[in-house]
């Protein structure tokens, strides 16, 4: 197995709340006017990332991990029965729509893929930005299908005022959503399935509102008060049994021990600097998304670099 990082190139989204910071800041790749999302770990066939450096250049990273082996993934891996994780850059020019993700059961059963239980980090945020997670008080199915019917569901979801380096867990099952000003580094189970709930009566281009899927959303909503806003420990941001993520500030060199439990994902929110591992030295540069082998050794940061790991 070939133990060299490899640098990622991610698919753009171009939904109609995004902004342009993810390409004038981070350097995404889109011929869209926007850049809602970038898929920075990604073998979802909804988008792909694609390996840039390398043997392998040119690869999706789906058949990146067929070429080297799943042993390139770690042993935790092996009780998913898909790759496990997807990791957005998010970039809300304007509000997401108020949405809520099955949990493995129900989007197994339903939608033929996992749920999506995620993280989010605040990279960066407008003054004043805040965004919606969970409930503020409990309520009864009736009630919340009333509610979503008569265009009064925001008075019982709890908003919440936001600042940069803030972070949020997100169990399956919480409504939430991100708003506008917000630019969000996500990570989550490996799923494209959300259930939109509430969508301020937005129009297309051709003047035709976004789907909802209010039956299935009532199905799987946790109808209990909001959990609390996630706290740091230390340098780990959060960690539950489909990830652990970690928060790495590097001022001039930093040293992190790899394992063969699991890959790490780093994805570099500003800075620049140098990653060495397994035997290769990689530039590394602000939007930057790095997949590093499992294996036993280190990676050294070197330079000036923020950013986030990510493991299984």
């Amino acid at each position: 197995m070939n133990t060299e990082p490899i640098k990622l190139e991610a698919p753009v989204k171009d939904y109609i709340w995004g902004g342009r910071r993810l390409i004038e800041e981070f350097n995404k790749k889109t011929d869209a006017e926007k850049a809602a999302e970038s898929w920075e770990l990604s073998t979802h066939p909804a988008g792909e990332s694609t390996v840039i450096t390398g043997d392998h250049a040119g690869m999706k990273l789906s058949e990146y991990i067929a070429a080297e082996g799943n042993e390139c993934l770690g042993t935790n891996a092996e009780q998913f029965d898909f790759f496990p994780l997807l990791i957005k850059l998010i970039d809300a020019k304007d509000n997401l729509s108020i949405q809520v993700h099955p949990d493995d059961e129900y989007a197994l059963r339903v939608e033929g893929e996992y749920g999506k239980t995620e993280m989010w980090y605040i990279a960066d945020c407008d003054e004043g930005a805040y965004l919606y997670y969970g409930l503020n008080r409990e309520v009864t199915k009736e009630e919340f299908a009333e509610r979503i019917k008569n265009n009064t569901l925001l008075e019982i979801l709890n908003k919440v005022y936001i600042k940069k380096g803030d972070v949020f867990f997100i169990p399956s099952g919480t409504i939430h959503a991100i708003c506008a000003g917000t630019l969000i580094c996500e990570v989550q189970q490996n799923s494209n399935t959300t259930y939109r709930v509430y969508d301020y009566d937005r129009r297309d281009a051709a003047g035709n509102a976004r789907e909802l899927h209010i039956d299935k959303a009532i199905d799987v909503s946790r109808l209990t008060p909001s959990p609390k806003q996630a706290e740091r420990r230390g340098s780990v941001l959060a960690s539950c049994k489909y990830f652990t993520v970690e928060e790495v500030i590097c001022e001039k060199t930093l040293e992190t021990e790899l394992d063969t439990g699991s890959f790490r994902s780093l994805i570099v929110l500003d800075g620049i600097g140098t990653l060495t591992a397994g035997g290769k030295t990689i530039e590394l540069a602000k939007g930057d998304s790095i997949f590093i082998p499992a294996q036993k050794g280190r990676a050294v940061l070197k330079g000036r670099l923020h950013g986030i790991l990510s493991r299984v």
